[in-house]
Formats: structure tokens, sequence, C-alpha cells
């Protein structure tokens, strides 16, 4: 299968990128940071995005969220065109500190998109509780994000994003800045999360044990101008466990694989030139 192609589902379209390309222009010239791009994420899916550094992982973020105007293509959010931020979608940055008022309580952070869209008080509480039980942080509603942890304060991030209720979650490198510890804890938060919401999710990490452990599939890019270099199904345990699954030979085998096509992905090696994964990398997961 080409590696721009998307793994065959017959799971309903929820986001489709095709052909996008982003340019810059600089006093230097032109600089092609994505170069027809093209993917598709079904609905209920979780993907991990990974590349080398500089691969525009965030670039083609900010693209899909609507955050950025690409130069040419199209991103379709089922089947809508994507002209600016939409509504059915939110976005987890990495840096979560930024992202909550601390002049805000945790439930009025959380509800604060809510009240942007007018969503009415008693709605707006019932969602507000929902996200945060959902989330761990039922306890401390009307603590202020300082007086959390920085494993909390992203959970509060988390919380304010899915109590927005979006079809699509876009997730920046989420937990980059915190420790080990707490990564592992946040990364069985996110799938337990997707399963109990039925999210769409695409996770954007420079991580690769943490893209097989978390995702349905993992989406590799190439070294810039940006392609995809390698699109393959984490045919892992729909049940993980942070010591059994990563124990696990099949795990240790995705993990190479997709270490070896960023390695060549920094040796620009195209995906025409890239070796072929093994074959059951490529199963299909019955819908």
């Amino acid at each position: 299968m080409p590696a721009n192609l998307s793994i065959a589902t017959d799971r309903h379209i929820a986001l489709s990128v095709r052909d996008l390309r982003k340019v810059y222009s600089s006093d230097a010239g032109d600089v092609e940071a994505v170069r027809n791009l093209t993917f598709d994420l079904p609905a209920g899916e979780l993907a991990c995005l990974v590349g080398p550094s500089g691969s525009g992982k965030t670039t083609l973020l900010k693209c899909i969220s609507g955050l950025m105007r690409p130069t040419g293509g199209t991103i379709l959010l089922d089947g809508n065109k994507i002209v600016g931020p939409p509504k059915k979608m939110a976005v987890v940055f990495q840096e979560y500190g930024r992202s909550l008022f601390p002049w805000m309580r945790v439930h009025e952070n959380v509800a604060l998109p809510l009240k942007n869209q007018r969503v009415p008080k008693a709605r707006r509480k019932e969602l507000v509780d929902q996200a945060l039980e959902a989330v761990g942080l039922a306890h401390v509603p009307t603590s202020y994000p300082w007086q959390l942890s920085g494993g909390m304060q992203q959970r509060v991030a988390i919380a304010r994003a899915i109590a927005y209720q979006p079809e699509v979650l876009l997730m920046d490198e989420p937990f980059a800045a915190v420790d080990a510890q707490t990564r592992a804890d946040l990364e069985d938060l996110i799938r337990d999360v997707w399963e109990k919401l039925g999210l769409t999710i695409l996770f954007v990490t420079h991580d690769i044990d943490e893209s097989v452990y978390l995702g349905e599939r993992v989406i590799i890019l190439s070294s810039s101008p940006t392609v995809i270099q390698d699109d393959i199904r984490v045919d892992l345990p729909d049940v993980r466990d942070q010591l059994e699954t990563r124990s696990l030979p099949r795990f240790t085998e995705l993990r190479h694989h997709v270490y070896q096509q960023i390695q060549l992905a920094k040796l620009n090696h195209r995906p025409a030139d890239a070796a072929r994964p093994p074959q059951a990398s490529r199963m299909v997961r019955d819908a």
C-alpha cells in the first residue's frame, strides 16, 4: 500500500486531509514545510502522529485545527471544509500552564469555552461535572490551577477539551512537560477517556514508545518538506497496561519499525525508498 494512503476501514471518516501543502515566505525565499500530505481519520479512532524534529507536526496540526491557513489542499471535518477553528474540534496543547487562567477556579476554566458558546448554565455545570469526573478531578472543582501539580493541570486542560463535546480532539505533545510517572498515568487516562466517550483523537508526539502504546495507528511523517513516511496499524490488544503491553514482543517489533522509519526520514529517504513494514503491522482491525 502506498505510504500516503490511509489504511482501509469501513468506519465513517471524521477527518479528511487531502493534498495539504504549506509554504512559508521568508526573506531568503519560500520554504515548503508540508508537501501534498493526504490521510483520513475514521470516526472513533485514536491515531498518533510522529516524525523527526522539525518535520512539521505542529504546522500540520495548526492547519487541521484552522489556526493556520494552508497554502493548498483541503481539510474536511465530517465532509465540511475547515476554513477556521471549527466548533466540532478541540485542541490540547503542550504548554497547559499557559492555556489555564490562574485567577479562575478549575470548574471555571473547564466551563469557559461552554460559556463563550452561551451554553445554558445548568447544562454547562452538567458537562463540566462529567468532564472533571472523566479525568479524575471531581474532588478539586474549586481549586485554582496553581494549587495543582503539573499532571493535574494537564488533566484540567483535557477536561476543558472534552467538556466542549468535540467530534475530533487534537493533542499537540500534551505530556512533554511532565515527569515519566505522570506521563504514564496520563497516557492511560487518554485511552480510558477515548474508550468511554468514543472520541476521535489525533495525538502528536515525539515519543516513539508513547505512539505505539497509545494508538490504534501510527502515522509517521518524513523530514521537511513533509509527506507521510509510513502509516501502520498497531495490532496490540485493545486493553493495554504499562507493564504488560510494553513487554510484549509485538510492542518491541512495532517500536523498532517506527524508529527505523524515523531514522530513514532523518536521512531524507522518502517513502518510495523506505523499507516495507512487517505485514502484520498493516492489519485492519474489524470495525
